[in-house]
């Protein structure tokens, strides 16, 4: 499987996304959510710091996503008995997910923050 074609392993690497789009409600809810996040940025242009954060951020939760997607798939075959030690494993990059998740609010909210509170105040 090494040294494949760029389109090959484009192909690959579309395909995981398009599985975790039908298996994972969360990683649809959260493509949406990035897609909302570019519209706002289209009808508000921003300063390009602000297009920078919010895209790096709404593509790591979507990363992490995907990543834990694959590592509970990859757990549940190799041992679909449930087990303490895998429990945590899953927990942990749901965890993950999580943490970007909030991180991204955060991002979110000071962008808000200073799009309609800055410009609002007076002086």
């Amino acid at each position: 499987m090494k040294n494949l074609s760029f389109p090959k392993r484009l192909s690959f690497s579309l395909q995981g996304i398009g599985a975790a789009w039908r298996q994972e409600a969360s990683f649809r809810f959260q493509s949406v959510m990035a897609l909302a996040v570019v519209g706002l940025l289209i009808a508000l242009r921003p300063a390009p710091v602000w297009w920078a954060l919010l895209l790096m951020n709404t593509g790591l939760v979507l990363a992490a996503e995907l990543i834990n997607t694959a590592l509970e798939q990859a757990l549940d075959h190799l041992h679909p008995d449930i087990h303490p030690a895998i429990k945590v494993s899953k927990d942990c990059a749901a965890g993950a997910v999580l943490v970007l998740s909030l991180s991204s609010v955060g991002t979110f909210l000071a962008f808000l923050w200073s799009v309609f509170v800055r410009t609002s105040s007076p002086g």
